[in-house]
């Protein structure tokens, strides 16, 4: 097993391992809120609290010498330790370990509790000690290892899930590697030479993960299941099987894994009489494959097959090889900025696009309605994308402003006439563009209006000045981002006064906008599930380590205007409808690859706030498409891709918590009139937790006392039959009652 949890069974001094065979619990011992304290206080120079944080080992061997109890197999990992790294070469310390990844066979990297250096774990060599496996990582990454860290039963401190740079889920595997050299550390000497195969009956990762998930299923923590306590473990493993584990493995692979989980009650005689008990139901015939088992099955099927690394602190990471025009326009950029201006240009981009339309996977028609927000810090460098959008709108610029021109002459000319009779209509062809930052409505109506066809576009420094926009209803700019999202919408406004702007043009509005994070979360949280986050496309700025080096721009000359003046002349001289093959295979391809994500994270945010980020990404490679004299280029694919991951990363990063926390409160629930049965709300076969839960969901509070009243009241009118304590199932009478 390559992760082990370290903890100190009954008070004692003695380390023992306990397996860690999930992402989710990985994830779930490094996100606890006493951890995140912890971590938090001992960056703060309380370094007596260290003994607190969660403990890991990745090295472990069969020990017998009492220093580390618990392990059952020969590690096929190394955990490495990089310490008093100075300030200043943290970040390039890490990334040189991220780009020796593959080499490495990388499978974790953190950051240390003192933030001081990192922690890493690769794939043992087997033909190596654990010595020679450190030495040569040493070797190959150029780093010193910390001396003191080479014993195979070390422990390493674990942070949080926002220090973790880098998570294969291969670290979770349980195959065995090779016994190792005889030239292991003395300490090792006895251990490596003995069988290295697992104990007889050692549960299997898939059962493994199937008993957790029904932990989970029943309300109880997997993760803590070794301080669930003596008086506890009796009920809780009741509830676990009441859930239906007999459906999803054999008695003897129960057993397995309640020996690992449970090694201490797994021998006493409740133990096995509560297993006999259970199996004789299930052989009668009384146990049943139900929903939930079915997901908690398919669950664990994907989960065993699920091997895709993930970077959390980082947004996923661009493609090496990009398309020739985002190559050009990312040029000039460093390379910390260089996924916000990717972004960024695409509104600027689709601006000079007029009446052209491409049809999408459902059939609807779209035109290049796209929005950005570039999200990032405080002094994290937003003015990045400034130049490039310069750039791209340089030819906009110039008509606006001969057309700015001709309106300022006919307001002049008006004025001199005041009421007069002869005063000169309104030229025609106004089309400008580009708006102020502070735009009114009218004058955002009145520029729609005049556009014929084009889209208008602003770039706002500051997110909140779409407040101008509020309305009445204080909801107005809001729905104006929907407005420019959809198909075919109006906007506009209806006046009796002659001199004021009445009109209700297309919505075409293309728009740019930064913000910090902190003010972009407060700026939607009133509209976190009313739509504007999802057609929106966010995109951020890394956060540089402290004493960083000044990024470094390169020179935006007429060299580039040159390059960049085809790609323009293409966007501005199409018209019509354009159909583009490979963009609309693409955006079928990425559906599915959402879809199939959503289904392993069972994210319902994730699903949902797909749907308009895959259009958004294929307008983006339609734009891409036209800009290149409709031609497709390979490396748009790829582009594409990230293009949509990252935009969904952000958006889970910054919103996903919230958009999950509104979804799921008291208001997102449709109403029910009149009382609720709550008996048809449980499973057939149900424990004292599933009651609790349900009478929680109802708004009843879920007391221990007052749920086994209401059981009691059922069980005398013969709607439940009890087989234990805590576990009950519905009455063949009620069944019939209800048509169940």
């Amino acid at each position: 097993m390559s992760v082990h949890m370290i903890y100190f069974k009954d008070g004692k001094k003695t380390k023992y391992l306990r397996p860690v065979l999930t992402r989710e619990e990985y994830l779930a011992l490094r996100n606890g809120g006493e951890q995140k304290m912890t971590v938090a206080a001992v960056r703060s120079g309380d370094q007596t609290r260290k003994s607190r944080l969660v403990q890991m080992n990745y090295s472990c061997l069969p020990n017998d010498d009492g220093s580390l109890k618990g392990s059952k197999r020969i590690s096929t990992t190394v955990g490495m330790d990089i310490d008093h790294i100075k300030p200043t070469d943290l970040q390039v310390v890490r990334e040189r370990i991220l780009s020796k990844k593959d080499e490495l066979g990388l499978l974790m990297l953190e950051l240390s509790a003192r933030a001081q250096g990192y922690h890493l774990v690769f794939k043992r060599k087997p033909e190596l000690s654990q010595e020679e496996n450190l030495r040569w990582a040493s070797k190959l990454l150029k780093v010193e290892f910390d001396e003191g860290a080479k014993d195979i039963t070390r422990v390493f401190f674990t942070t949080t899930e926002s220090d973790l740079y880098y998570l294969d889920d291969e670290i979770f595997s349980l195959s065995q590697s090779p016994l190792l050299k005889e030239k292991e550390p003395e300490n090792a000497e006895h251990h490596m030479n003995k069988e290295a195969s697992p104990l007889q009956g050692s549960a299997d990762p898939k059962t493994l993960a199937a008993f957790d998930l029904c932990a989970e299923q029943a309300g109880l923590n997997p993760t803590s299941m070794d301080v669930w306590g003596e008086h506890n473990w009796h009920s809780n493993l009741m509830a676990v099987m009441s859930v239906g584990v007999g459906k999803l493995m054999s008695r003897q692979q129960l057993q397995a894994v309640i020996a690992e989980r449970l090694p201490n009650y797994s021998q006493t005689e409740d133990c096995q009489k509560l297993i006999d008990y259970f199996y004789e139901k299930y052989d009668a015939g009384k146990g049943f494959m139900n929903a939930n088992l079915r997901s908690i099955n398919a669950q664990v099927q994907e989960k065993s097959t699920h091997k895709e690394p993930t970077l959390f602190c980082t947004p996923p990471e661009m493609p090496k090889k990009l398309p020739k025009l985002m190559q050009l326009l990312v040029s000039k950029t460093p390379d910390i900025y260089k996924a916000a201006v990717a972004h960024a240009v695409f509104p600027p981009l689709g601006t000079h696009l007029c009446n052209v339309r491409f049809t999408y996977t459902d059939n609807k028609i779209h035109e290049a309605t796209l929005m950005n927000c570039l999200m990032a810090g405080t002094g994290a460098g937003k003015g990045c994308i400034d130049e490039p959008i310069r750039r791209i709108m340089a030819d906009i610029k110039r008509r606006d402003k001969e057309n700015e021109r001709r309106e300022s002459e006919w307001k002049n000319e008006c004025q001199i006439k005041g009421a007069n009779k002869d005063k000169p209509l309104r030229p025609e062809g106004l089309v400008i563009q580009m708006i102020d930052a502070d735009m009114t409505k009218p004058a955002l109506v009145t520029r729609m209006d005049e556009a014929e066809g084009h889209f208008v576009y602003v770039k706002l420094n500051e997110l909140d000045l779409f407040d101008q926009l509020k309305g009445q209803t204080g909801r107005q700019h809001f729905q104006l981002m929907c407005l420019a999202f959809d198909p075919e919408s109006d906007y506009g406004q209806t006046r009796i006064g002659t001199q004021s702007v009445t009109a209700r043009p297309q919505c075409r509005f293309n728009w740019n906008a930064c913000t910090t994070i902190v003010k972009g979360r407060r700026y939607f949280s009133k509209v976190l599930t009313d739509g504007p986050i999802s057609r929106i496309n966010f995109c951020t700025i890394p956060k540089q380590e402290i004493g960083s080096e000044q990024p470094i721009y390169g020179v935006y000359d007429a060299e580039f205007d040159e390059t960049l003046k085809p790609y323009i002349d293409n966007l501005v001289g199409a018209r019509g409808m354009i159909d583009c093959p490979q963009a609309y295979k693409l955006a079928k391809k990425l559906q599915k690859e959402c879809g199939e994500f959503a289904q392993l994270s069972q994210s319902e945010t994730y699903w949902n706030l797909s749907f308009r980020a895959n259009v958004i990404a294929w307008l983006k490679a339609c734009v891409l498409y036209v800009a290149n004299g409709q031609k497709w280029e390979k490396s748009i694919e790829d582009f594409i891709r990230w293009s949509l991951q990252y935009d969904l990363w952000c958006k889970m990063q910054f919103f996903g918590a919230d958009i999950e926390r509104a979804e799921n409160g008291d208001d997102s629930r449709i109403g029910t009139r009149g009382p609720q049965n709550l008996l048809e709300l449980l499973p057939d076969e149900f424990t004292l937790d599933d009651a609790r839960r349900v009478r929680l969901q109802q708004g009843l509070g879920n007391d221990v006392n007052p749920t086994k009243n209401m059981i009691r009241t059922w069980t005398n009118r013969g709607y439940v039959v009890q087989y234990t304590e805590y576990s009950f199932q519905k009455s063949d009478k009620y069944k019939s009652k209800h048509n169940v």
